[in-house]
C-alpha cells in the first residue's frame, strides 16, 4: 500500500484509471477527505489543501477531526491459530494480548 503522510496525516494513494489521476483518501477522519493529482508533488499540494479544508470545517462546527480509538477490538480466528498463540504465549511466559500486541507493532513499525 502506497501511503503520503503531510502534517501527521495520512493517505492511502491508489491510481484511477478512469480520471488518469493519483487518488489520496486521507484515513483516521471523523469524516471523509481525499484529493487528486496528477503527479506526486501536485498530490501532495492538493492533500494539504483538503486538509486544510476539512479541519476547517471541523473546527468550525466544533468537531474532533481524527477519529477515536478505544484501543480494544475483536479479532476473529481459526481455533487452530487461538491454539497455537496460546501455546506460544505459554512457552514465552506472556499473555496472548502481548503477544499480539508485539506482532501487530512490528507489522506496523515505521
Amino acid at each position: 500500500m502506497n501511503v503520503m503522510t503531510v502534517d501527521g496525516y495520512h493517505a492511502k494513494i491508489e491510481y484511477d484509471e478512469d480520471l488518469d489521476l493519483f487518488r489520496g483518501e486521507i484515513l483516521g477522519l471523523s469524516g471523509g477527505a481525499d484529493c487528486y493529482g496528477k503527479n506526486p508533488k501536485e498530490l501532495r499540494t492538493e492533500f494539504k489543501k483538503s486538509l486544510e479544508v476539512f479541519l476547517e470545517v471541523c473546527k468550525e462546527k466544533g468537531l474532533e477531526p481524527r477519529r477515536h480509538f478505544s484501543g480494544k477490538f475483536n479479532l476473529r480466528i481459526s481455533p487452530e491459530l487461538h491454539e497455537r498463540l496460546a501455546i506460544e504465549a505459554q512457552a514465552q511466559g506472556k499473555s496472548i494480548n502481548t503477544l499480539a500486541q508485539e506482532a501487530l507493532q512490528e507489522r506496523v513499525a515505521s
